[in-house]
């Protein structure tokens, strides 16, 4: 068993599923690989099961009935990755949007002193490839929009690119977690930022999915939008003792 895992949320994923597996297990390090699949129709979790023999113990797989959110799919697997002692526990996306190749870069960030590391598209400018302008400016100024109301440092807040150390997800309530689309992966960055714990950004290149349905809607935008206020003023009335 690994000191460190992968989890995957899919839903519809059959055209990326294989390869992203090949691409994690490829890697130099060796990473373990949880999936998360909310009862995709069209078959991405017995592609999942039909490779688990091939991968001895390292491919796991969690069935969730229907789509239940991508913050409950990756609370999901937090919780099974403390239980079973995982020591760097990283997220990414499975349509290759992120490339598996930076997962090494993010937890060497980690085993150097962060306790998060992002995979961030903004650090140094902007790093997105395929992307139409308009959403180049909406999630870039989702992030300064962010910075603004929080007052956080992080230049991409919305990354949803990451490498945590188990004792930063040790720490967070997840039961008090409250969003569960694009605002998960900010109230996430948030809590660790308000309980003390060392964030570090690494540049990456994101690159638009080739295959398959992007996932994200308006009414994701607009849970950020509004809950990144409510996320904030709720966090005047609760304290965050600092942890080392």
């Amino acid at each position: 068993m690994s000191d460190s895992v992968v989890i995957i949320p899919t839903y519809n994923e059959k055209e990326n599923a294989e390869s992203i597996i090949r691409a994690v297990f490829s890697l130099s390090k060796v990473f373990d690989l949880l999936i998360i699949d909310d009862g995709s129709p069209d078959g991405t979790a017995q592609i999942v099961k039909d490779l688990q023999s091939e991968f001895n113990g390292r491919l796991h797989l969690i069935e969730r009935e229907g789509k239940l959110g991508l913050g409950t799919a990756y609370i999901r697997g937090f919780k099974w990755a403390l239980e079973n002692n995982y020591e760097y526990i990283c997220e990414m996306d499975a349509d290759f949007s992120h490339n598996p190749a930076d997962l090494v870069r993010l937890q060497q960030a980690c085993q150097e002193g962060a306790d998060l590391a992002i995979g961030s598209r903004y650090i140094d400018g902007v790093a997105v490839v395929n992307w139409p302008m308009g959403r180049i400016i909406m999630s870039y100024y989702a992030s300064v929009y962010v910075r603004i109301i929080t007052g956080m440092k992080i230049k991409d807040t919305t990354a949803g690119f990451k490498c945590y150390r188990n004792k930063v997800l040790s720490t967070i309530e997840f039961e008090t977690v409250k969003f569960k689309g694009y605002a998960f992966q900010i109230e996430m960055k948030f809590r660790t930022w308000k309980y003390g714990f060392k964030i570090i950004e690494v540049p990456i290149i994101f690159t638009e999915r080739k295959k398959g349905k992007s996932k994200m809607s308006g009414g994701i935008f607009n849970e950020a939008f509004w809950g990144v206020i409510k996320m904030k003023t709720k966090s005047i009335f609760k304290k965050y003792p600092k942890k080392s």
